[in-house]
């Protein structure tokens, strides 16, 4: 059965750095492309990163493009996305998600 949970959201300032993970089991990330998306406060879900199979290319939404960089790691079966620069237009819940399946969401508030 295939699991995703994500972590690492938390409250930064403007500016700043946060690194969140999204750890698989059920199946092998490296396998399958990745999709990170986001939900912002009375917004519809958005796109914002994805990485396909095998490493074999990363597509991110414009508006983080530069400041957002989504990776993983094999051993750990996990994808992450290191968002730096974070602005308060980033504030949003963020999802992984892949094919039919989804985390349950990690909040990142972007406030000072």
């Amino acid at each position: 059965q295939v699991h995703l949970v994500e972590s690492g959201g938390g409250l930064v300032q403007p500016g700043g750095s946060l690194r969140l993970s999204c750890a698989a089991s059920g199946y092998r990330v490296s396998e399958f492309s990745m999709n990170w998306h986001r939900q912002a406060p009375g917004k519809e879900r958005e796109f914002v990163a994805s990485i396909s199979a095998h490493d074999t290319g990363t597509f991110y939404q414009d508006s983080v493009k530069g400041r957002f960089t989504i990776s993983r790691d094999n051993a750990k079966n996990t994808v992450y996305l290191q968002m730096n620069d974070l602005k308060p237009e980033d504030t949003a819940v963020y999802y992984c998600q892949r094919l039919t399946f989804w985390g349950q969401g990690t909040q990142v508030t972007v406030s000072s």
